[in-house]
């Protein structure tokens, strides 16, 4: 520290806070938000901290300091949760068996005009159809919209009090049970559709989590908006772990392989995702490609998964940048056996 400037001094001071962070947000995978909710804040910064500390690990590589030991060492740390963030390359193995499995939330196929396009609607089911995935994930379905996808089996759940949105699952495999988890307090669910290939059953829940009810591009940042925006967070963390503590004792009901995928309104370093992978693989970290972004945000979002038991081999796993929601839809294909 004797033979740095002011400005040097300054900055490692800086670099030492954001690599305490980065080390900090890990512990927020396996303590629930219900016990300590300020760790999935944290949790949230995630990427932010990961590129900074890339950045100053290469600033002090150029000047010839050894605080480039810092962030090396702990991203060398970090390196299993980086695969998360990005994926070098993609895994393209195409089987005519295999399964394709889509999830997209179509944020109610725009029938609210978010977004100053006509008929966007028939624009997702024109990409859908041109996907033709075998089971397909909807949220944020809306009733109202005549939208007929060609599929022989189907479940869809509108929630209570005459809603007109909520989520579906469509199959052209057979559905023999389907049902919904019902969360409370919440327009979010999740549902279930049990679906038979070759004398093989497989539970498929279509989730949607808890929304954070972030809009960066309204938000102000005062202390008094940060402080609501605090709590706001930490309020819809706290629904986020019931929703999945729901979940998972749901899915330990049954004894054969199951398949998550849907909305989970947070990252892959959240509590919820950790619980959620449990005994499963993600299908991005196993056959994707880049950074995965799945959110309308500048800055590369991974909210959206798919996991699938780790009995089952996942061949490709692909996320489409179109701009007919907030979310980009993702298909994984995959081997059920």
């Amino acid at each position: 520290m004797k033979n740095l400037s002011l400005i040097d001094k300054l900055l490692f001071f800086i670099n030492s806070i954001v690599a305490t962070l980065l080390l900090l947000s890990f512990s927020g995978l396996y303590i629930s938000p219900n016990t300590i909710s300020f760790l999935s804040l944290i949790s949230l910064l995630v990427p932010f901290l990961i590129i900074i500390n890339v950045i100053f690990g290469i600033y002090w590589l150029l000047k010839l300091k050894r605080q480039f030991f810092l962030s090396a060492i702990v991203l060398l740390l970090s390196f299993y949760h980086i695969t998360k963030f990005y994926r070098f390359s993609e895994k393209k193995v195409m089987y005519t068996n295999d399964v394709k499995i889509m999830s997209y939330n179509v944020r109610m196929f725009n029938i609210y005009k978010w977004i100053d396009k006509e008929n966007v609607d028939e624009k997702i089911f024109d990409f859908i159809e041109s996907k033709s995935p075998d089971i397909l994930c909807i949220q944020e379905f809306h009733s109202d919209k005549n939208i007929k996808f060609n599929y022989p089996y189907k479940y869809i759940n509108v929630g209570k009090r005459n809603r007109k949105f909520g989520d579906a699952i469509f199959s052209k495999y057979k559905i023999i049970n389907s049902g919904s988890l019902n969360f409370e307090n919440t327009t979010n669910n999740a549902i279930f559709a049990d679906i038979v290939k070759n004398n093989d059953t497989i539970r498929v829940y279509n989730v949607h989590l808890e929304s954070l009810k972030i809009n960066p591009k309204e938000e102000t940042f005062n202390k008094e908006n940060s402080e609501k925006l605090r709590f706001r967070l930490e309020n819809a963390f706290k629904k986020q772990a019931n929703q999945v503590t729901l979940i998972k004792l749901h899915q330990e009901k049954i004894n054969y392989k199951t398949i998550i995928c849907g909305d989970f309104n947070n990252t892959a370093f959240s509590w919820a995702y950790h619980q959620l992978k449990e005994n499963k693989n993600d299908a991005f970290e196993e056959a994707g490609n880049n950074f995965g972004k799945t959110y309308d945000l500048k800055f590369p979002f991974r909210i959206d998964f798919i996991l699938t038991d780790k009995q089952m081999e996942i061949h490709n796993f692909k996320t489409y940048n179109i701009p007919y929601s907030d979310h980009n839809p993702i298909m994984a294909r995959v081997s059920f056996n």
